[in-house]
């Protein structure tokens, strides 16, 4: 009988091959666990739409938003593993399993596929507070404990986390004021009703340059590229210091490796495009495009950090 097995074998095998090669043969599905119009949703259908162009076929984006992403995680990471449904998510993947006592899904069920973007943090004050840098800040921080004040869209946001790693690094006594959202955070900051905060690029660069907010520092390690002449954390008060909204996509564990690199190479080609990298720029990110094993190293890092910084501060979802 061995006579057929080999045979057989081998037809088995180029079914696989021919079933992967002709790999999309319907629509793919990214995955935002967000509400469509923030930043992750603008970004993900762009990244949707060539991506669709390069594979041949259709990338659509299905919003599920809640529970500070976990809802649309924990669909994901049920779906079956053949590339037909990836998730795109964002810096609260890292800070999610510090925060809730029970994960939705195990976090391997899902394996990095590629880093999409970075994008820094901006230190923002009222147009016209009495602080002119980060050190002025810092010393009235020191000179009064607990008067100052710094606010967040909520405790799960990179946001929150950002100001807390500067208050826990610099030893300050400050007073956290979570909000629903970033937005009305934003406009209490610039009504002066709270002292200071770490938003996006993105959400504040426009009232910055328009002279209704102030930016004293940024929380990448080099300086913004929109605002050059706002000095980083890290060249003024704390060496090594950076806090990064990122975006990254996953895949299902144990999807087909012919099919992962397909869709990996398709994603940081994609990263490469000048319109792409454009709308990026324009957002305040920095376009990446990595490869699974360097996305995997940049997560222990984050993983590592904010889970030294919820344990440090006691911090607990609002």
């Amino acid at each position: 009988m061995h006579r057929f097995i080999k045979p057989l074998v081998a037809a088995v095998a180029l079914a696989a091959g021919l079933a992967q090669a002709a790999f999309p043969e319907r629509p793919i599905t990214i995955v935002v666990p967000y509400a469509p119009g923030g930043a992750a949703d603008a970004v993900a259908r762009v990244v949707a739409t060539r991506m669709g162009a390069k594979l041949g076929g259709s990338v659509i984006v299905d919003n599920k938003p809640g529970a500070s992403g976990t809802i649309g995680a924990s669909f994901v990471a049920k779906a079956p593993a053949d590339g037909y449904t990836m998730l795109y998510d964002a810096t609260p993947y890292s800070i999610n399993p510090h925060l809730f006592p029970k994960m939705p899904y195990a976090a391997k069920a899902l394996q990095p596929l590629s880093l999409v973007l970075l994008a820094p943090n901006i230190l923002i004050v009222k147009a016209d507070s009495p602080f002119k840098n980060v050190n002025d800040l810092i010393a009235r921080a020191k000179a009064q404990p607990g008067k100052l004040n710094f606010a967040s869209g909520g405790s799960g946001t990179v946001q929150r986390l950002a100001s807390e790693l500067f208050r826990q690094q610099l030893q300050l006594d400050m007073v956290h004021v979570p909000y629903k959202s970033g937005g009305p955070a934003i406009a209490d900051v610039m009504g002066g009703q709270v002292d200071f905060m770490f938003s996006t690029v993105a959400a504040s660069y426009p009232l910055v340059t328009g002279g209704k907010l102030r930016a004293l520092a940024v929380s990448a390690p080099e300086r913004s590229k929109r605002l050059p002449e706002v000095p980083t954390v890290a060249e003024t008060v704390i060496p090594g210091y950076e806090a990064y909204e990122w975006n990254g996509v996953f895949l299902l564990a144990g999807t087909p490796a012919p099919i992962a690199a397909q869709l990996q190479q398709a994603l940081v080609e994609v990263l490469k495009e000048d319109e792409v990298r454009q709308r990026l720029t324009d957002l305040g990110a920095q376009p990446i495009g990595s490869t699974p094993a360097e996305f995997a190293a940049f997560l222990k890092k984050e993983d590592a950090k904010w889970g030294e910084v919820v344990k440090k501060g006691n911090i607990k979802l609002d």
